[in-house]
């Protein structure tokens, strides 16, 4: 069988893989979202201002952290910041905007943590054994490296 191709066997591992991530990750959006009002992209900048940033981080570096393009991000703060979870204000000595949570967005964010965390265990680690957890482990490192490796010798 040529590399390029996929055997019968390899594509239904790959639906289940897929499949599987897609249940449990929307069954945790859903919970947040029910709970907080909150979208996955709201979370994720909040989560990103706090854990990266204390709290602000610029604009570019939040748009890089979430693999986002400038104006994707832009109109989702535009939306953001209209329902008082964050501001943005430009740089004074330099280009670029910063992006600061308010504290409504902390306070949202702070809501929605202890959601999220209890979704992801009852969704996905209440469901590992300790092999399980090794293998993902190992598996996540094996796949990151191998991408990240990948990534750098691709042609710009």
């Amino acid at each position: 069988m040529d590399n390029n191709e996929l055997s019968t066997e390899e594509m239904r591992i790959w639906n289940m893989w897929k499949g599987s991530f897609k249940r449990i990750f929307g069954r945790v959006i859903k919970e947040m979202s029910e709970h907080t009002g909150l979208s996955e992209g709201d979370f994720g900048v909040l989560d990103r201002l706090v854990q990266f940033g204390n709290g602000k981080l610029r604009q570019q570096e939040l748009a890089d952290s979430m693999d986002w393009d400038k104006s994707r991000l832009s109109h989702h703060l535009t939306r953001m910041e209209k329902r008082g979870l964050i501001l943005r204000k430009p740089f004074d000595t330099d280009r670029g905007v910063q992006v600061i949570i308010t504290s409504a967005g902390k306070s949202t964010l702070d809501e929605a943590l202890p959601i999220v965390s209890k979704a992801i265990r009852k969704y996905f680690l209440d469901q590992l054994t300790d092999q399980d957890i090794e293998s993902i482990t190992k598996l996540a490192e094996r796949t990151t490296t191998r991408a990240s490796s990948s990534c750098e010798d691709s042609p710009p």
